[in-house]
């Protein structure tokens, strides 16, 4: 089993320390890519959106009728038609704000409609006013805004170029068809450049904030699952983060306590690579000023680069090699992105590279990226560690149950054959005989029980516990199993008992049943078995009665008395206290029974299951 940063204690000075045995033996399939294939999940604050534009349309329509209302000299033409426009145009702001503030989300094809009709009704207004120098001239900025505000860049440059077509053509028709004398060609000129420039910033803006909102998606639908092995975590974090980043290469670098080796693992647009370098190699890694910092160079191969790197104090420059220069080499690139990777128990690097228009929001962007990468290791190196802990408890309680059954028995017949010996070399045949016999029996009441023990190994509903397990579905398979097993009958009665439970209880029910049903046939004799379950006062309770001919002692003990007295089976008392229970036991000669209390509520913990 591959082991990640398992107890890992990294010094102090060591800046680029991964973990423990992080990556070991790891070869990258070549041509494999690390890219989630789902569609991400978008960020799109829709409704948000939709009021603020809703609310910016309202008071640009009501200012807009206030002000032609005080001061009616500016619609100097079809001075009727535009108050009549501005009136019909502000009532309908004003009913669609008060419908897009009700609705939780609104309709999907409400804003294109929207949109569509503020730029049909635009024109109208610089048409019915003054034309290409009307004042209402600033609705078709307010457009583009509300193109950039709902569909970033393609949003800005569909509406400006409807917008700039529309203004045009008002001009040219202002100037050769209708000879307006008030049509004024600097300011014409002035006004379509003015759209211009505030389209292309606006554009800018939209492909900004739609960078953002997909870095943002992808951060939030980072892979939530952890791989159960190191190769799988180390093709996912690095595909993954450079795909966040948009960069066409990652790679991380990493050193191990015990060992004097230096670890790098790349992905290159979707190729892995796994190389572990000779002592000393690529020593310091970083430029020792820039130690514990992110930094960003965009001119590696400069003489002396520039550095920007994070400090106390906010952002500072620092020029020099940021990395070792075998490294660069190696890596060959102009740009270069570096983050600590810190976690419990580990220290790391990684680095992002060629990524074109770095800037000083990609070290932000990148710390995020860094902490989940550092999470993504940490949480493989505590479930690996959870993973051979319960193996090890798992390996433990094996060992225990087979040293307390097979092998006990194994050297009970090996004593057994020395003094079938004895009885030999005296010449008491009829006696040696008769201990064979004995042998004979015990080996196949062991051979029987093995079986069933590797019969509750297998996967399935007794060797693989489930989170929510049916209590009586597991009883009634692995009564069968005894049954045909042993030979045995036995009847189970459920008295109220819960018909699920949770599965790491389950199992330990069916192991304690299955242990005090196999006892009953092989050292009582017994041949019917009766086994009941029941519910009281938040406990599970387990009767299971034989008619075979009971313990070496005689009468009632309760858990303290078989305590004090070291009475009873050992195996089932360890396994019972270990899950906070208790056991009584009434033994006479027709038969024993077994009183069983396990707390419904386990504390957790108690066996790895």
């Amino acid at each position: 089993m591959e082991n990640l940063i398992a107890d890992l204690h990294p010094p102090a000075s060591s800046e680029w320390i991964l973990g423990s045995r992080f990556l070991r033996g790891i070869s990258f399939p070549r041509g494999s890519s690390s890219a989630p294939r789902a569609e991400p999940l978008q960020y799109l604050p829709q409704g948000r959106t939709e009021r603020l534009i809703a609310t910016g349309r309202a008071v640009l329509a009501v200012f807009s009728l206030v002000a032609i209302w005080l001061d009616p000299s500016e619609p100097a033409k079809y001075a009727n038609i535009a108050y009549a426009l501005l009136a019909a145009y502000a009532i309908y702001a004003l009913l669609l704000g008060l419908l897009v503030w009700h609705l939780d989300a609104p309709p999907g094809g409400l804003p294109l409609f929207t949109h569509a009709c503020d730029l049909a009704i635009f024109p109208l207004f610089m048409y019915f006013t003054e034309g290409p120098t009307s004042p209402f001239f600033v609705y078709f900025v307010f457009s583009m805004l509300c193109g950039t505000l709902r569909w970033q860049v393609r949003g800005t440059l569909w509406t400006a170029a409807v917008a700039l077509a529309t203004f045009i053509g008002l001009g040219v028709c202002a100037a050769d068809l209708l000879r307006d004398p008030d049509f004024e060609l600097s300011r014409f000129i002035i006004r379509g450049a003015y759209l211009a420039v505030v389209a292309a910033l606006l554009g800018y803006l939209g492909a900004y904030e739609g960078r953002r909102r997909r870095e943002m998606s992808r951060l939030a639908n980072w892979p939530q699952n952890v791989p159960l092995e190191a190769r799988a975590m180390a093709r996912e974090v690095l595909g993954y983060a450079a795909a966040v980043l948009g960069a066409p290469q990652a790679f991380m670098a990493w050193e191990e306590p015990e060992e004097p080796w230096l670890y790098l693992a790349s992905w290159c647009r979707g190729e892995f690579r796994w190389t572990r370098e000779p002592p000393g190699t690529f020593q310091p890694l970083v430029a020792e000023p820039l130690a514990g910092t992110d930094f960003l160079c965009l001119d590696v191969g400069a003489p002396v680069p520039t550095v920007l790197h994070t400090s106390s104090a906010g952002l500072k420059r620092w020029q020099g090699l940021p990395v070792h220069r075998d490294l660069q080499a190696r890596f060959a690139t102009d740009t270069l992105l570096s983050l600590c990777l810190r976690g419990e128990g580990m220290r790391g690097r990684l680095f992002f590279l060629g990524k074109p228009g770095m800037g000083s929001d990609d070290l932000v962007l990148g710390e995020i990226v860094a902490r989940q990468v550092a999470s993504r290791i940490v949480q493989l190196s505590l479930v690996q560690q959870q993973r051979e802990s319960a193996a090890l408890e798992e390996r433990v309680r094996l060992a225990h149950d087979l040293h307390d059954g097979v092998i006990q028995s194994l050297f009970g017949a090996a004593l057994q054959l020395q003094t079938v010996y004895g009885l030999l070399e005296d010449g008491n045949l009829p006696a040696a005989q008769q201990r064979l016999k004995e042998i004979q029996l015990l080996l196949a009441d062991e051979q029987r029980d093995l079986r069933l023990f590797f019969h509750e190994l297998q996967p399935g509903p007794l060797g693989c516990p489930e989170e929510d397990s049916s209590l009586t579905a597991r009883l009634g398979k692995l009564l069968e199993r005894v049954e045909k097993v042993w030979g045995v009958r036995v009847e189970l009665r459920t008295n109220g008992a819960p018909a699920r439970v949770p599965g790491s209880l389950a199992y330990e029910v069916s192991r304690i049943v299955r242990e005090a049903v196999v006892n009953a046939a092989k050292h009582a004799q017994g041949s019917t078995v009766r086994v009941e379950l029941g519910v009281q006062n938040g406990h599970l309770t387990i009767a299971v009665a034989d008619n075979g001919r009971g313990f070496s002692f005689q009468g009632h003990y309760d858990q303290t008395a078989l305590n004090q007295l070291k009475l009873g089976p050992v195996c089932l008392k360890e396994r019972i206290a270990s899950l906070g229970g208790s056991l009584a036991i009434d033994s006479t000669g027709a038969g024993a029974r077994l009183d069983i209390r396990l707390p419904l509520e386990q504390s957790g913990g108690s066996n790895g299951h």
